[in-house]
Order: structure tokens, then C-alpha cells, then sequence
């Protein structure tokens, strides 16, 4: 099985690397509460699986965002990742896959790729990793501010390591011998 690493290969079509179409052109950025383009969303995906030459059937998220608004434990950012959880289960049946760059910015920076079924592997886009929506992050980040003094406390861990025993500069415990927070100390979301 060949392993896909390419990023151009993946999300630009033959044509658009003859004509010098960068990555950033074709990447949507939904912001995290998906209110600024509630619309645009099925709109970009359907449109690169059309670049790449296949019918965007069932790249709709209108019924998604419906059952949305009628559920009652919907909270502000719920629905972006239920249309994304959706449109990447459509584009995967069409051979394509979704794919979140993680640049660092609260909005989801979105590609869609042509993999015909295969997980891509190893992506980066200008030093940051691309990877297929709803896949284990390579690193796991953990922040809190100290419950004593306030400090702002950042980790970016492998998913198996912890932060056993860990205290904060000023002595204060934050974690146990098994890595979980102690009583007052709340992580961020």
C-alpha cells in the first residue's frame, strides 16, 4: 500500500499544480462556533470533490444543522463538529477524505483530499501537522492556571505520557501519582 505524504498530491488536482495553485487556495476556515459561514461549508467540500472530477452526492449538511437546532443540549461550537463528523463519514464513501490543518488558531482550517480510503499519514503544511478529521492527535494539550497563584500552565504531551506529581513553580500540587488533577485545579477546555 502506498503511504500518502504528499500533501500537494492529495488536495490539488493535476491542473491546479501546473498552474501554481497553493495549498492556501483551496483550504476553508470555519470558524469554531460556525457562525460566520453557516452555508459555506458543504458548498467548498462539494466544489473539490467536483475538482476532482467525481459528483458531490450527499455533500449536504442542511439536515445536520437542523436536528442541530432542535436539540436542546446544542451548545455554541456543537455544530461545526457535528457537520464536519458528517461530511467527513459523505467524502469518505465519494474517496475523499476531510482533513484539519492545526495551525494553532481557534477555527477549523479545513481540506479535502483525494485518497481513495487510505488514512494520509505525516502531513505537514508550512511546519504544521494535517491530519484526516476525527484521528488521534500526535500530541495532547493540557492548560490550567495554578488554583494558588494564577500562573498560566501550558504542556503539549504525547497521548502517553501524563503529568504525575506535577506541581506548579510556586509548590502548589496540581496532579496526582496518576495524573489526574487535583481537587481545585480545573483544566481549560
Amino acid at each position: 500500500m502506498t503511504e500518502l505524504t504528499e500533501l500537494t498530491e492529495l488536495v490539488l488536482t493535476p491542473d491546479e499544480r501546473a498552474r501554481g495553485v497553493r495549498i492556501d487556495e483551496v483550504l476553508f476556515g470555519l470558524d469554531w462556533t460556525g457562525e460566520e459561514e453557516p452555508e459555506e461549508l458543504a458548498a467548498f467540500a462539494a466544489g473539490r470533490v467536483r475538482a476532482f472530477g467525481a459528483e458531490p452526492a450527499g455533500v449536504d449538511t442542511t439536515a445536520v444543522r437542523q436536528a442541530a437546532e432542535a436539540d436542546p443540549a446544542l451548545r455554541r461550537g456543537d455544530l461545526p463538529v457535528r457537520q464536519l463528523d458528517h461530511l467527513a463519514g459523505v467524502l469518505s464513501g465519494l474517496g475523499c477524505t476531510l482533513l484539519q490543518w492545526h495551525s494553532g488558531t481557534d477555527a477549523y482550517e479545513l481540506l479535502v483530499a483525494r485518497t481513495g480510503g487510505q488514512e494520509p499519514d505525516g502531513l505537514l503544511h508550512e511546519g504544521f501537522p494535517v491530519r484526516a478529521w476525527g484521528s488521534a492527535p500526535e500530541e495532547v494539550l493540557i492548560s490550567l492556571n495554578c488554583p494558588d497563584c494564577a500562573r498560566t500552565h501550558v504542556w503539549e504531551l504525547p497521548p502517553d505520557e501524563t503529568l504525575a506529581d506535577e506541581r506548579c513553580d510556586c509548590g502548589t500540587p496540581l496532579f496526582d501519582a496518576a495524573g489526574d488533577p487535583l481537587p481545585g485545579v480545573t483544566l481549560h477546555d
